[in-house]
């Protein structure tokens, strides 16, 4: 049957999401190339606060990452790639205006980094390929819950949306909100996002632009001074995470 093909489709994309952006990467080099009409339509300023605006976007869908995993107990909603699991069925705070909270949060980002290439044919293709990916990964995830749920679980998705929020449901989040879980989790998205942005915006003042890199460096300081604060957030996270048990909350 075509849903069970879908199905499994999703639980072997669910596995290498992970590598999503690297599909990604032979159309966005030629966006790239020809990113500079945006420049030349509307002028140096601009282009230089649309970035920044990017930027913001992605900080926005992290900071809805955030709000997301400090309410969860462990189990739920994490990074695992290699099978579907679920200790628990998150029901309340954003599982309850929207199913796959994580994914729309995930969009969020995904969509800031997109318009950065400056392609609106570029943000309509990718933005049409991320729903196709995570179509079937939401499949296998609600089939998966479903079947270690049952009747809990479908009363649950009957009234919740499965990628748009509806947030006059909204219920309060069932545990308090924990920034060590959060910081713990998401401190890698942090720098994931500030160092593709740095690194996009490098290669375009050099490859388009024809700068030296201190020539970049001194005429728009806030690249490297994102990627600078990003790091050494990473840097420190990690380090107390191997060295402590600090940032560990028991039942998160």
């Amino acid at each position: 049957m075509l849903q069970q093909e879908l199905i499994r489709q999703g639980n072997w994309l669910f596995r290498w999401r992970s590598y999503l952006p690297f599909l990604i990467l032979p159309l966005a080099i030629t966006s790239f190339r020809n990113s500079t009409w945006f420049n030349d339509a509307f002028g140096n300023s601009f282009e230089e606060g649309w970035d920044i605006v990017c930027y913001g976007l992605a900080l926005a869908g992290l900071a809805l990452r955030v709000s997301i995993v400090g309410f969860v107990p462990a189990g739920t909603s994490g990074r695992n790639a290699v099978k579907q699991n679920a200790n628990a069925l998150n029901t309340t705070g954003m599982y309850s205006v929207v199913r796959h909270p994580l994914y729309f949060a995930n969009f969020i980002i995904f969509a800031a980094f997109i318009l950065l290439f400056k392609s609106f044919l570029l943000a309509l293709v990718m933005g049409l390929a991320y729903f196709l990916y995570y179509e079937r990964i939401m499949m296998a995830e609600e089939k998966f819950l479903e079947g270690k749920y049952g009747e809990i679980y479908r009363e649950w998705a009957a009234k919740t949306p499965a990628f748009l929020p509806r947030l006059h449901d909204f219920e309060k989040p069932a545990l308090p909100f924990s920034w060590r879980t959060a910081l713990l989790r998401e401190f890698h998205t942090f720098f994931l996002i500030s160092a593709a942005f740095t690194v996009v915006e490098l290669l375009e003042a050099m490859l388009l632009e024809n700068q030296t890199f201190m020539e970049w460096f001194y005429d728009e300081p806030i690249w490297p001074a994102v990627f600078a604060l990003s790091a050494v957030t990473y840097l420190t996270v990690m380090t107390i995470k191997k060295r402590t048990n600090w940032l560990k909350v028991k039942g998160r």
